[in-house]
């Protein structure tokens, strides 16, 4: 799955309230405002309403493997440190007829 940089590149005044919701929710505030996120349907679908705004490049894919590889050790030590948890003994109830 590729990601997309994603700038805003004109003004949100006399925009639809629709196409100010779209910018808020890709996280776009002001102009020459990048943000990053991956290609999915929803973003494609949000990026399409507010084309006339907005441009679109596609990052390359061994440039964000990269960067998810830099945080997955990270994650993996978080993982190691913490603690494993038993689990938790069932509770046996007897019910009148077995009595």
């Amino acid at each position: 799955m590729a990601t997309l940089k994603i700038t805003q590149i004109k003004s949100r005044i006399g925009a639809t309230a629709k196409q100010c919701a779209n910018l808020d929710a890709l996280g776009l505030h002001r102009i020459n405002h990048t943000v990053t996120h991956s290609d999915s349907a929803i973003i494609l679908g949000m990026v399409e309403r507010v084309k006339h705004l907005v441009t679109v490049e596609v990052v390359e894919e061994k440039a964000a493997k990269k960067a998810v590889k830099a945080e997955a050790p990270a994650v993996e030590a978080e993982v190691a440190e913490a603690p494993a948890k038993k689990p938790a003994a069932k509770k046996v109830t007897k019910t009148k007829k077995e009595e």
